[in-house]
């Protein structure tokens, strides 16, 4: 086939096929799932999300909103969907991630210009355009393919990932439903903590048992945007206090004061029937989970529909093996990108982003162009600037912050003035770069 070749049906994957198609260009998705299985996913949809449901901020000013806003430009399609799959949660960008799979996997399989493979691919080809997204959960064989190709190592790290309970499992009357300072609505149930329960709560923390690290992982890395909450407790008894659990803008509407500490639950489903805990993310065992968390009074008699739970997450030393566009170094592989967490992205958005660019630039190179990034005073500019740029010793996976763009002209006083001047000359540098470059459809022949 004179197209792209994607192995991975994961948001990266999906993304960057059906950009494929925008394009005019023919691809062939492998997705290793149902045959193959993996320790984080449960279906064998396409785009099945396995951590939260949440797609993080809508607001411009905000690191993840213009993310979102830069990628909407260009045409992202499962930012797109994420919309259509949206449910209340405030002015974050949450899904019902059954609908949300479900409606990813309609749209792929419904494209005539891509042909969904259910098998495992272990070969990369010399000479075909390839895109490989198959993320922090690799297969074995394939992970030993790619080794042999970039000559360098994987670096691993973990992602944990939060309870969730079941809503009606709560007890009524010791929450209240409201979003931090009254932004979006009442999208949020809200669990208060008094002084001392908040110490118990700490204690219950320092004091569980957890899964242990195999071998070979002991070695291994916390990513620190994704910490387990009893790592986080080991840091300071007030950790929680200034992170997850931190009460400002939340007052109890039955004293009219911010409590000690509040754990948040945010909606999992369009029903409201789940609810993720926020900042929970825990490798502490099952019987403890629900011990430790039964001091925070609404969750006394809570129903878990799924434990939180840790698994090993794998990326490539972007810096040292890659290219800027994600290809190998050395030149000897022209036509071979690498997209999604595999690449050093940390999160959703990021993991599409790079989908989305690796397809654009799979279709330049089949209509003999270069390669090409957007400036660095996007997000999407400044992502990829600190993959090539970071030093390999201290690499942990990005998500999008305002630290990875240049910093605003001087002068502007006020923390959210100079977001909103990052962002507006964000938002104009993405236009431009847009309208300037985005690769129209590529003759490259049909199926």
């Amino acid at each position: 086939m004179n197209g792209v070749t994607i192995v991975g049906g994961g948001l990266a994957g999906c993304e960057a096929a059906l950009q494929c198609a925008r394009l005019g260009v023919p691809s062939l998705l492998f997705e290793m799932r149902p045959q193959a299985t993996t320790p984080a996913h449960r279906t064998d949809r396409l785009a099945e999300l396995v951590c939260s449901n949440s797609f993080k901020s809508t607001d411009v000013e905000n690191a993840h909103g213009l993310l979102k806003a830069e990628l909407e430009r260009l045409g992202c399609r499962l930012l797109e969907i994420a919309r259509a799959a949206r449910i209340p949660a405030g002015s974050a960008l949450g899904v019902d991630r059954e609908r949300f799979a479900a409606l990813v996997t309609e749209a792929v399989e419904a494209e005539p210009f891509i042909t969904v493979v259910r098998e495992e691919r272990e070969e990369l080809v010399p000479g075909e355009v390839t895109i490989v997204a198959t993320g922090p959960l690799t297969s074995d064989a394939l992970a030993r393919r790619i080794e042999d190709i970039l000559g360098a190592g994987n670096l691993a790290f973990y992602d944990a990932i939060s309870p969730i309970v079941s809503r009606e499992s709560l007890v009524e009357g010791e929450f209240w439903a409201a979003s931090r300072y009254g932004k979006g609505g009442d999208d949020y149930l809200n669990c208060p903590l008094d002084a001392a329960g908040y110490e118990a709560f700490v204690d219950g923390l320092l004091s569980a048992e957890l899964y242990p690290l195999k071998d070979f992982e002991r070695d291994a890395m916390f990513f620190e945007g994704c910490l387990p909450i009893e790592e986080m407790a080991r840091r300071g008894r007030e950790t929680l206090r200034f992170g997850p659990l931190k009460p400002v803008g939340l007052p109890d509407p039955r004293t009219g004061v911010e409590p000690h500490a509040v754990l948040q639950l945010r909606r999992e489903n369009a029903g409201g029937t789940m609810f993720n805990l926020v900042g929970c993310q825990t490798r502490m065992r099952y019987g403890d989970q629900k011990r430790v968390f039964a001091v925070v009074p609404a969750l006394a008699r809570a129903e878990y529909l799924r434990h939180g739970q840790v698994h090993r997450n794998t990326f490539l030393q972007h810096s040292v093996a890659l290219d800027p566009f994600g290809r190998p170094k050395g030149g000897g592989w022209p036509g071979l990108f690498f997209a999604g967490q595999l690449t050093g992205v940390e999160g959703y958005v990021e993991s599409i982003m790079s989908g989305l660019l690796a397809a654009w630039n799979a279709a330049r190179v089949l209509g003999g162009e270069p390669p090409e990034l957007p400036p660095r005073e996007t997000m999407i500019g400044g992502l990829y600037a600190y993959l090539r740029e970071a030093d390999p010793q201290r690499f942990q996976p990005m998500n999008a912050n305002f630290g990875l763009v240049p910093p605003a002209e001087r002068g502007i006083r006020g923390k959210r003035e100079r977001r909103a001047a990052q962002s507006a000359r964000a938002l104009a540098a993405i236009e431009a770069w847009a309208e300037a470059r985005e690769p129209g459809p590529a003759t490259v022949g049909t199926r």
